[in-house]
């Protein structure tokens, strides 16, 4: 990263109201070079991709203005490799959702037809969810992330509202003041 490509990391990151060691944290990696990029010393393309990605941003929003042509040319090469690894990834989780949802419709269907077609249509559907997580979260998103490394699994509600609720860094107690206790 040349000095004529200024950088908005900070900016993004005390928007978030995260400090170093939190963006440090949260893109996995080291807080040196958090220290680095927000010096505007040189960075490769992988790093930048955490650090966008755990900013909820593209990659060119980490730049104000970028001058060099050459690194314009390669961030906009991830972008869309992004772009399409993200999409890839959609379809075939999408694919797995709508056939425990397709195999459920006809399973409900013919359930009916039996005397004890409730316990068969309540066991698919919870016990099926069920095993759609485990193997959502055993085999499919490991083997995503192996095939799809520019690309992340969408967090379910849940989860999001869970980071919603995380107290941010100006709410929690200071070391020294803990320490002053």
């Amino acid at each position: 990263m040349n000095s004529v490509n200024k950088t908005r990391i900070i900016e993004l990151r005390q928007a978030q109201g995260w400090t170093q060691e939190r963006l440090a944290n949260e893109s996995g990696v080291g807080i040196r070079t958090v220290q680095r990029l927000e010096a505007g010393q040189d960075a490769s393309l992988e790093t930048l991709s955490l650090v966008a990605e755990a900013l909820h941003v593209p990659v060119r929003e980490l730049f104000t203005v970028i001058d060099d042509e050459a690194l314009s040319n390669r961030v906009d090469s991830l972008q869309d490799r992004a772009d399409q690894q993200q999409a890839a990834r959609d379809r075939i989780s999408g694919a797995w959702r709508w056939l425990y949802v397709g195999v459920g419709v006809v399973l409900t269907l013919v359930a009916f037809t039996f005397p004890q077609g409730l316990v068969l249509f309540l066991g698919y559907w919870v016990g099926g969810y069920i095993i759609l997580v485990a193997i959502r979260r055993i085999y499919l998103e490991p083997h995503l992330d192996e095939k799809y490394p520019l690309s992340r699994a969408k967090e379910p509600r849940r989860a999001r509202r869970a980071a919603a609720k995380r107290p941010s860094p100006s709410s929690e107690v200071p070391l020294s003041a803990a320490e002053d206790v």
